[in-house]
């Protein structure tokens, strides 16, 4: 049977969160939006374009910041509302420089940092 971006479940926005896992030791990198088109462009070149909300553009993980991110598997779940998108991570994913976004934990009812910035 053949894919169509089409046939997911998107938000009344047309669109769908997206975690990024690297392929490789199923480190949770981050989480972004994505539209039918940017996972067709995805699918289409390897590289994973997700869709900014706040800039209303797509965005090529890696084009500005040179931290790429090269598509291995995209995979859907029950629902179809949400994408698991297996990918080999260049350099750090969040904006902040950190391997991955989820850096804050909350401990014992404090927030603790548990990655700092790479150099």
């Amino acid at each position: 049977m053949a894919f169509d971006p089409a046939d997911l479940s998107y938000d009344e926005k047309g669109l769908i969160p997206a975690i990024a896992q690297e392929a490789g030791t199923g480190e949770v990198l981050m989480m972004a939006w994505m539209n039918a088109e940017a996972v067709a462009r995805t699918l289409e070149t390897g590289r994973v374009t997700y869709w900014s909300r706040s800039r209303q553009s797509f965005w090529v993980k890696g084009d500005s910041s040179g931290h790429m991110q090269e598509l291995v598997d995209l995979r859907f779940d029950c629902d179809a509302d949400c994408l698991l998108l297996q990918v080999r991570q260049t350099g750090p994913a969040c904006h902040t420089n950190r391997r991955n976004c989820f850096y804050s934990a909350v401990r014992d009812g404090e927030v603790v940092e548990l990655l700092q910035p790479e150099d």
